[in-house]
């Protein structure tokens, strides 16, 4: 069964190892084949953007997704998921559940998990931030 994908104006997405940019007109397009990995330009983490150790696992991840050759970044997923344990433990249960996905050669899931993963450090930077500005506004009126 063909992958239906309607692009925006000017929308990339990548198909296999492929950059594939849209023109300025809204296009469909059936995509047929075997285990091809597809990613959608809003779907797509760069280094540049990859700004969190969260975002940096999901990187990692979709170079898994993205490469004929997974394993070959396996060193740096392990890495990256050794310091995201020690600073965020909470993240464990996302952890676990993306290993097992990777483990099993379930990438696109793995990077489907990876994004959970980022709302979850979205939740607790968010925390930390009302945290901080409550305890400023504290010492303020203490002042």
């Amino acid at each position: 069964m063909a992958l239906k994908v309607e692009l925006k104006p000017n929308e990339r997405i990548i198909v296999g190892s492929c950059v594939i940019t849209n023109t300025d007109q809204r296009a469909r397009l059936l995509i047929d084949g075997d285990r091809i990995p597809i990613l959608r330009e809003k779907d797509i983490l760069t280094p540049e953007t990859a700004d969190t150790p969260a975002k940096l696992i999901y990187l990692a991840v979709q170079l898994m997704y993205l490469s004929p050759d997974p394993m070959a970044h396996h060193p740096t997923y392990f890495s990256l998921v050794r310091d995201i344990i020690t600073a965020m433990p909470s993240a464990w249960p996302f952890i676990e559940s993306i290993n097992n996905f990777i483990l099993n050669g379930d990438l696109y899931h793995a990077l489907k998990e990876s994004k959970k993963l980022i709302a979850h450090e979205d939740k607790l930077l968010e925390s930390a931030r009302n945290l901080k500005a409550a305890g400023q506004d504290d010492t303020r009126k203490s002042a």
